[in-house]
């Protein structure tokens, strides 16, 4: 007997355009408007605005929308500084002051620390740097689009998977924001222009480096395209064929690898040298980085005699720059090949009195590790945006003195800090925002637990 499978159909959204009160703001920087008993999420519009919306999805309980006319504008209103912005999903606050940008995002953080009932002794001031020009890492998509007869280059549509048509970025490092437009019409002269999905953008404080993904063999005369863009922008060029790190240099023939330089101790030491790779997880804005680092190493108060347990360590942003300052350093990362990166970073820096683990620290079994089982006098965590609840019950026996937690996600950190200061028995001594994602809604945070 067969069985007939009911299609569903979407939604038809209304073509009219509605008129609205924009109540408050989301957690991402949307406005919250209601029509008909539905609340409404709509882009680019601005707390107490009224404005003109455009439906782009409908439910029975929830709508998105995007802003096409502002009828009241707030004070919080400003002019973007790209022309793209309307369009491009690489950016959603430009519209809003930079100033009412940090008070959205203390808020979100704040308010999500309140809702799991844990507030701060003392709310850090938020740490500031670069507006513009400021993120060193990102992955470009790339299009050949046979209507416009050309190719695309950019971040691509809010809630679409269409490429944004821009000339530059204003976010990305000016040795690739300023010349999008010229790259795009570099690719569209390549013969294989339809099989090159990204581009992978890495800078590094010795150089900026391209990574084109291909998906089919490249021609000579593609190569020596490439070639002669990338040398004529003192740019370096990989291809990519088959895994992240299975790279190819394509232009120049040799070049030294990728690294940063992470000031040490306020710049009285000798600041550490971090080598990686494009692909590896690096933050996307070194100067806030390199306060970020500074800050955590500060509110950690660690002494030469200290053990010190850094969680989901990376490289070894974290774990390099605290190891001249205790006796011991014990890092901890559920990447095997970034834990040899890390070990490779320790060697390069003549740094001994650091153990970099690999271990996975979602799983059961590191919970009966030997590391758990040691005593450390401070603490460092590093989550993904996933947060640090799988790991938190093995802290509690360690007994350490402080806790830093560094956070990509406001609400996953509440929900962990409700258990630091419940079940684990510390105080939230303090806690606020890093600017790390000027102009997105992306919030980083740290906070500091004490027993």
């Amino acid at each position: 007997m067969s069985v007939k499978r009911r299609r569903r159909r979407k939604s038809r959204l209304p073509e009219e355009n509605v008129e609205v009160e924009i109540t408050a703001m989301s957690n991402e920087g949307r406005g919250i408007a209601h029509v008909d008993d539905r609340t409404i999420f709509i882009d680019q519009a601005l707390m107490g605005e009224r404005v003109l919306f455009k439906y782009t999805r409908l439910t029975k309980k929830i709508a998105e929308g995007r802003a096409v006319e502002i009828l009241k504008a707030s004070g919080l209103r400003v002019e973007p500084k790209c022309r793209a912005f309307e369009m491009c999903g690489g950016c959603s606050l430009q519209h809003m002051s930079s100033d009412a940008q940090i008070q959205l995002k203390q808020a979100m953080l704040l308010d999500q620390l309140k809702h799991h009932d844990v507030e701060p002794v003392e709310t850090i001031e938020p740490l500031l740097g670069p507006e513009y020009g400021y993120r060193h890492k990102a992955r470009l998509g790339v299009r050949y689009v046979h209507k416009k007869e050309k190719v695309l280059v950019g971040f691509r549509e809010r809630n679409s998977s269409f490429i944004t048509e821009t000339e530059r970025c204003e976010v990305l490092h000016p040795s690739v924001g300023m010349i999008i437009s010229d790259l795009a019409e570099c690719i569209n002269q390549l013969e294989e222009k339809r099989r090159i999905p990204q581009i992978e953008v890495a800078v590094g404080d010795n150089q900026t480096v391209l990574v084109f993904r291909h998906l089919e063999a490249l021609t000579d005369s593609d190569r020596h395209i490439l070639s002669a863009f990338c040398e004529s922008h003192s740019l370096v060029c990989y291809l990519q064929a088959g895994k992240p790190d299975d790279l190819e240099l394509l232009y120049p023939k040799q070049v030294e690898p990728l690294y940063y330089m992470l000031p040490v101790n306020h710049g009285t030491d000798t600041d550490l040298k971090i080598e990686f790779q494009p692909s590896d997880f690096t933050q996307v804005n070194p100067d806030i980085n390199k306060r970020m680092v500074a800050n955590a190493i500060d509110y950690l108060k660690i002494e030469k005699t200290d053990m010190v347990l850094d969680l989901f360590s990376g490289l070894g942003n974290f774990s390099l720059a605290m190891a001249g300052q205790c006796q011991q350093v014990t890092a901890v990362e559920g990447s095997l090949v970034m834990v040899k990166k890390a070990r490779d970073n320790a060697s390069l820096n003549n740094i001994s009195n650091t153990e970099f683990i690999y271990a996975d620290l979602y799983s059961d079994d590191a919970l009966t590790a030997p590391w758990v089982k040691q005593q450390y006098d401070k603490i460092l965590l590093d989550p993904p945006r996933s947060g640090a609840a799988e790991i938190l019950p093995v802290l509690k026996k360690m007994q350490a003195k402080t806790i830093v937690y560094v956070s990509c996600h406001p609400a996953t950190l509440a929900r962990d800090a409700a258990v630091i200061v419940n079940e684990l028995g510390y105080k939230l001594s303090k806690a606020g925002i890093m600017n790390m994602f000027p102009h997105t809604g992306h919030v980083e945070s740290i906070a500091v637990f004490e027993k």
